[in-house]
Formats: structure tokens, sequence, C-alpha cells
């Protein structure tokens, strides 16, 4: 059982930090003109879904995945700072 959560943590770590470099570039250089609209509500709307399906399945299932909660949570704060800086820096 620890493997299995061992690995879940560095997938689900490495996923989660994939998004850091543009959320960085875009705070600082306030530029959003490399990112389309639909690619960042298609990656909104999959995050929320996605994290919604894991919640329910685990509650159904008396299960935690916390390595999940955290990657669709920080995927999901970033992406709406993308979206936010999309929508007030273009």
């Amino acid at each position: 059982m620890m493997l299995h959560q061992g690995i879940g943590w560095i997938g689900n770590l490495s996923l989660s930090i994939c998004a850091v470099p543009q959320v960085y570039h875009t705070f600082t250089t306030k530029k959003t003109e490399g990112l389309s609209w639909l690619f960042l509500l298609l990656w909104f709307f999959g995050e929320v879904f996605a994290l919604l399906y894991i919640l329910y399945s685990d509650y159904l299932n008396s299960i935690i995945h916390l390595p999940l909660y955290c990657n669709y949570l920080l995927n999901t704060l970033m992406v709406m700072y993308l979206l936010y800086a999309k929508k007030n820096y273009s």
C-alpha cells in the first residue's frame, strides 16, 4: 500500500508541476498571447470534472486519494490564474 501511495504522489506532483513554468512566465511578463481561450477553458473544465469524479468515486468506495486531490486542486488554481490573466492582461 505504501509503494502505491508513493507512486501516486510522484506522478501527481509531476503533473502538477507541469503548469508552474507557464504560470510563472505569465505572472512575470503579464503576457498571455500564446494561450488560447479554448485550451484554458478545456483544461479548467477537465480538471474540475476529473476532481468531482474522483471525489464521488472515493466517497462511494470509502477511499481517499490524497495525491489526486492535491493534483487537481493545484492545477485548478493555476488554470484559474491563467484564465484571470488571459482576461485582464490581454
